[in-house]
């Protein structure tokens, strides 16, 4: 992944000298890769854009060339590692990233990239840093998120704690700010990060700006977003917050937290109470599917269920017709029954058709791509579904925190292990 530092002379007329004109220069040795000051310049512009939108107030140039020069590093990093071990995203994959992205925006592709021109990006250096945001995404599934697991002791423990706490759907919405400490730090190293600290927090206790201080002295992923974590409940907060954020109140900056990282300090940006029953409506029905195949074309088989429809309402038992013709054996061997369905459950191609039926109708047939299918409404209910979704809740932010935490502890190692030389005059 080598680049080249070019140096070019020109010959000036009618002077008859030669100059030296530097296109570009290192500003850091990332192991075998670098980055160039072009590179660095472009992010902070992007940067500088971003925090004038916030509404963030600017640190010093010079600090903020160094925290995006640190995230640059961090990505050469993640895509060294990558490349070396065989992770690629081809255009197939890229194009079908901007598409949802296009569509996000209420644009098609054609569109989102004339606005983003407009708007004076250049749409294939846009294109190639999505390539590589989703290679990188793809390094954390496989380096973190796959190897992460949730257990039923670990649910049952969450939902317990969060019972003694009270207000388990509470949300947070939390800045934060680290320093970090060098794996296997030696004393001295700990206790000027300490210091360091220490001295960001007294700044903060005497009114200056969290967003700034966060770009300016961060080290965690969010510095550049003026450590502005989002909102967060109970269970995703890093488990070092949980007995800390609860105490706060809107506006509170907390203490000095340790953790093998470093120095945490984190502000309550505001607080929201608790949430309701999860209340749905579930669907019973029955279906009947049947496949095209080499002997039955499409045409062909949805006429043939279209006769069994005809059957069913002529008075013949739509739960015989099941068992006899369905290719969905599991269910046939039901009558078709499909049990109690929650919203979500089903694809939603067959979710639209079930939903638009009254208790007793049958629809017409319709394709997915399971095949054709006929469905019947047999019954609705109201169901509290709200033990069920807590448990699935509680997974998931189980979940999400442990892979934050690994990740940030990946993410401190491979910085750790890997060769950097900054080249900045300052």
């Amino acid at each position: 992944m080598g680049r080249v530092l070019v140096t070019i002379f020109v010959l000036f007329w009618p002077i008859g000298s030669f100059a030296a004109i530097n296109l570009d220069r290192i500003v850091a040795v990332v192991n075998e890769d670098i980055v160039l000051e072009s590179e660095l310049e472009q992010m902070v512009r992007t940067v500088q854009d971003q925090l004038a939108a916030q509404g963030t107030s600017l640190p010093p140039g010079y600090v903020l060339e160094r925290q995006v020069l640190e995230r640059l590093v961090m990505e050469q990093l993640q895509l060294q590692l990558a490349a070396r071990t065989g992770i690629q995203v081809g255009d197939e994959t890229l194009n079908e990233a901007l598409g949802r992205i296009a569509q996000d925006n209420g644009l098609t592709l054609s569109q989102f990239r004339n606005v983003l021109e407009q708007d004076g990006y250049d749409f294939p250096a846009f294109r190639e840093n999505i390539r590589k945001e989703l290679i990188i995404s793809q390094l954390h599934k496989r380096e973190v998120n796959d190897r992460v697991s949730v257990s039923k002791a670990e649910i049952d423990n969450f939902l317990t704690n969060q019972k003694k706490r009270g207000n388990q759907d509470a949300q947070y919405h939390l800045a934060h700010i680290l320093i970090t400490v060098p794996e296997a730090a030696s004393p001295e190293q700990v206790q000027a990060a300490k210091a360091k600290a220490e001295q960001v927090l007294q700044q903060l206790r005497e009114g200056a700006d969290f967003q700034k201080v966060a770009v300016t002295y961060s080290d965690g992923q969010q510095a550049l977003e003026g450590g502005d974590l989002g909102w967060r409940k109970m269970g995703q907060l890093p488990t070092l917050f949980v007995d800390v954020v609860p105490q706060l109140q809107a506006g509170d900056i907390s203490k000095l937290i340790r953790s093998p990282s470093g120095f945490h300090i984190v502000k309550l940006l505001d607080y929201r109470g608790e949430g309701q029953q999860q209340l749905v409506t579930q669907t019973q029905a029955r279906h009947i599917l049947l496949r095209a195949d080499e002997l039955a074309s499409e045409r062909e088989v949805q006429l043939r269920l279209s006769q069994l429809r005809q059957r069913i309402l002529s008075g013949d038992d739509f739960s015989e017709l099941a068992q006899a013709h369905s290719d969905d054996k599991a269910s046939a061997l039901k009558g078709g029954d499909l049990g109690w369905v929650s919203p979500g459950q089903m694809i939603p191609r067959f979710e639209e058709a079930m939903r638009s039926l009254e208790p007793g109708e049958i629809s017409e047939p319709f394709k997915t791509q399971f095949g054709w299918h006929v469905v019947q409404v047999l019954d609705r209910r109201q169901e509290n579904m709200t033990e069920e979704f807590n448990r699935n809740r509680a997974k998931m932010e189980i979940r999400q925190r442990k892979v934050e935490e690994e990740l940030e502890n990946w993410l401190r190692q491979l910085r750790d292990e890997a060769y950097v030389e900054y080249r900045l005059d300052n």
